[in-house]
């Protein structure tokens, strides 16, 4: 009467467990990072775009009580930490962000808005937002102070 084993040794499992960490200590180096990157590059550009027109709006519509109108300044030096919202009657901050790491920022430092909603003479008129391998162009007519980004 022999008994037959149905079931794997602890030799056996132990095995496995040490095969598969070794699969997984030599894939995870190679996950692509670089596309993490890029989507926070991404992101942030549509963050900085939906900011900057939402900062033109608030000039335009406080215009009657705010002359001096509003402006998006970044924060820090190039390449940027972040970057706020700020009222220029009384320069109060009304809205802030910081920006993630590996995402870099570069160009202009502040985007100041008139109450017509055009860009005050002296302001910058483009912004780089780069991350893993992608870079986007943030840029401001400043005749109409129209925002449009671009990927390249």
């Amino acid at each position: 009467m022999s008994k037959q084993g149905r079931a794997f040794t602890i030799v056996e499992l132990v095995v496995v467990v040490i095969f598969l960490a070794v699969i997984a200590a030599v894939a995870v180096p190679r996950f692509n990072y670089s596309a993490v990157a890029s989507s926070r590059a991404s992101c942030l550009a549509g963050r900085i775009v939906t900011d900057l027109r939402l900062t033109r709006t608030l000039a335009m519509s406080n215009a009657a009580v705010n002359e001096d109108g509003f402006g998006l300044e970044m924060t820090g030096s190039s390449p940027y930490a972040g970057f706020e919202i700020v009222d220029l009657s009384n320069n109060s901050r009304v809205a802030s962000y910081e920006i993630d790491s590996g995402v870099t920022c570069t160009g202009g430092a502040s985007f100041l808005f008139e109450p017509s909603g055009v860009l005050k003479s002296g302001s910058a008129g483009s912004l780089n937002v780069s991350g893993g391998k992608r870079t986007f162009l943030i840029s401001i007519v400043p005749s109409t102070g129209m925002v449009s980004c671009r990927s390249y």
